[in-house]
């Protein structure tokens, strides 16, 4: 995994919306960028939601949130509009962006082995370094644990 300190690698992604989005866009501010497996899953939904619900908090704290999956960008927008969500969800069809944040790899389900993206969340500080970490997270309450360690003097993880 990076660690906190480390400079976060820039991305270039598509956002359910066609548009480009960088990392370096955030610049600035703090960045939650969130790893999710699959799109319209449950695990998946109940961590866009949440997330989704903390956008008020997030932005008083200066915070933005952006998840990325390897699902394409027909996909993140049936995803986005089925939940109204407020926030980028970015399209990384080949697992290039999440390999980089070292969330990408072999996973086994139901007895079967193939490359997916694992469930990781990184917290980018406004100098473009990772002040935190999560590894294998839990959806549920996830946006809330990151939350509270946005909040100030609590960001060392």
């Amino acid at each position: 995994m990076l660690d906190a300190g480390d400079e976060a690698p820039e991305f270039e992604l598509q956002n359910q919306h066609g548009e480009t989005v960088r990392r370096s866009d955030f610049d600035g501010q703090r960045l939650v960028v969130y790893f999710y497996p699959r799109a319209n899953t449950d695990g998946c939904t109940t961590e866009a939601c949440e997330f989704n619900d903390a956008l008020p908090e997030l932005d008083e704290l200066d915070a933005a949130v952006v998840g990325i999956s390897d699902d394409p960008v027909d996909d993140i927008a049936d995803f986005a509009a089925d939940y109204d969500l407020e926030f980028d969800l970015l399209s990384d069809e080949f697992g290039e962006v999440a390999t980089l944040y070292e969330s990408y790899g072999e996973k086994r389900m139901f007895g079967n082995t193939f490359d997916g993206v694992f469930r990781n969340t990184y917290v980018v500080g406004p100098d473009g370094r990772i002040e935190a970490v999560y590894e294998g997270v839990s959806p549920e309450g996830h946006a809330d644990e990151v939350l509270a360690d946005l909040q100030p003097a609590d960001i060392a993880h």
